[in-house]
């Protein structure tokens, strides 16, 4: 299959990485490949999927704007549970909206579940907008979506938006970067991405549309870091003091 072929590829490429180069990390003993897929995709058989491709995990579009419902999130979002493939859901960015109101249209689609990606944020075009209001919108998304869920989201953007409008604003957030090439995403900032889309050209069973592949340098164990699990209930005994 491509996408193993392709992911073959990539592994000779992160392994190799050294000590302190920018957006990289030290040769990971294990490398997770994933995808991303929205309604483009089309119905998806996430059975043949889960048997016939080795994904680790899997991004979903969930929502756009401050209204729009992706057509297939939430037969997505269940078909990953069913089938044990670690899941992630995204919001495509509008510059040109309340980031209120677009964080509050994904919090009430998505439903999360114990060991889930935390949410994305896709930010990739400013819509014509002053790039200093989309980055106080953009803003206003993610501390709305933290303080709802209590989990730090991920920015998921271009290589070049990000280089352009995005450097030196984000920097505490974890990153998902797009970039399609041979050479793993040297950001100039020194920030290191968590998720690397390295190519928009996989064709995997199951799927019957090209697909996103991407790849997170590190373990599951590394991964849960960036996964939603609810805060522990405090007790009346836990809040007494000794």
């Amino acid at each position: 299959m491509l996408v193993s072929r392709l992911f073959g590829s990539l592994v000779m490429l992160l392994l190799p990485l050294g000590v302190g180069r920018p957006g990289t990390c030290i040769a990971p003993a294990k490398v997770l490949r994933g995808v991303d897929v929205s309604h483009y995709q089309k119905q998806i058989e996430w059975d043949s999927v889960a048997v016939r491709e080795p994904i680790d995990f899997a991004f979903v579009k969930a929502t756009e704007g401050q209204d729009y419902v992706d057509s297939l999130f939430c037969r997505n979002w269940d078909a990953l549970r069913k089938h044990g493939i670690r899941r992630g859901a995204y919001h495509f960015f509008r510059a040109y909206g309340c980031g209120q109101e677009q964080a509050r249209n994904f919090l009430e689609r998505v439903e999360y579940e114990p060991g889930d990606i935390a949410p994305v944020l896709d930010i990739e075009r400013t819509d014509g907008v002053d790039p200093e209001v989309m980055i106080h919108e953009a803003t206003i998304w993610l501390q709305c979506v933290e303080k709802e869920l209590g989990v730090k989201p991920i920015i998921y953007s271009g290589f070049h938006f990000y280089e352009n409008f995005l450097k030196g604003h984000f920097d505490h957030y974890p990153l998902w970067i797009a970039r399609y090439a041979d050479e793993a995403p040297l950001l100039t900032s020194g920030k290191r991405w968590d998720f690397w889309q390295y190519s928009n050209e996989g064709c995997l069973e199951g799927i019957s549309q090209k697909v996103d592949l991407n790849v997170f340098p590190g373990t599951t164990d590394m991964m849960e870091k960036l996964c939603w699990y609810p805060k522990p209930v405090e007790t009346a005994e836990a809040r007494v003091a000794p």
